[in-house]
């Protein structure tokens, strides 16, 4: 990757990190094994994480939540699965246990230091050194060793349709007509139908 390009992925994420550099080159290998996007949505992300890796995923292989091509599954899991809708071609990235090593004695110590408040200005600037260290090294890295990647087939969503909006019946506010519930007869967004099932 050019320095330029990990320069935007950073500037949209809005630092660099070991999370932002594993979804980087989750990206990388997607795109050289998927292929870009030809259309809009031709590409789908499956993540099963939320952290930092998302948002270079997403900024390299144009999937979004709004377009509904970038699906997060919450398992916790640095997995990601890129789905091409001309040919159905898909594969799932699972990162190597062993492929980050152990994080050394002294970024462990800082750590703590820095979660019970306790870190000087020094241990900062330190602790951030080595956070950039370990993302560099992620990069350095070559893709086989990081990730193991799997030929999968899953099953290929359904692009992205406007839905009609319609108004709670409780709170007033306009909800997508897929998400509305029945309860007692009226038309309800999700939490105003939880409330309702709890005073029941």
């Amino acid at each position: 990757m050019k320095p330029q390009e990990l320069a935007a992925v950073v500037q949209f994420h809005g630092h660099f990190c070991p999370g932002l550099a594993i979804g980087v080159r989750a990206a990388e290998l997607a795109l050289r094994e998927i292929g870009p996007h030809a259309d809009d949505e031709e590409v789908v992300a499956i993540v099963e994480t939320d952290m930092c890796a998302v948002d270079a995923i997403q900024f390299m292989t144009g999937c979004t939540f709004g377009k509904g091509n970038l699906i997060h599954l919450d398992y916790g899991k640095n997995a990601f699965t890129f789905i091409c809708r001309s040919d159905g071609k898909a594969i799932r990235l699972v990162m190597r246990p062993q492929s980050l090593g152990e994080s050394n004695a002294e970024h462990r110590k800082l750590s703590t230091r820095i979660q019970s408040g306790e870190a000087s200005v020094g241990e900062h600037e330190r602790f951030r050194e080595l956070f950039q260290q370990r993302g560099q090294a992620i990069l350095d890295l070559p893709l086989d060793q990081l990730f193991e990647v799997q030929t999968v087939e899953p099953r290929i969503p359904a692009k992205a349709r406007v839905r009609e909006s319609i108004q709670c019946e409780a709170c007033g506010e306009m909800v997508m007509e897929t998400r509305v519930r029945l309860l007692g007869g009226r038309k309800l967004c999700i939490p105003c139908f939880e409330a309702g099932e709890r005073r029941l």
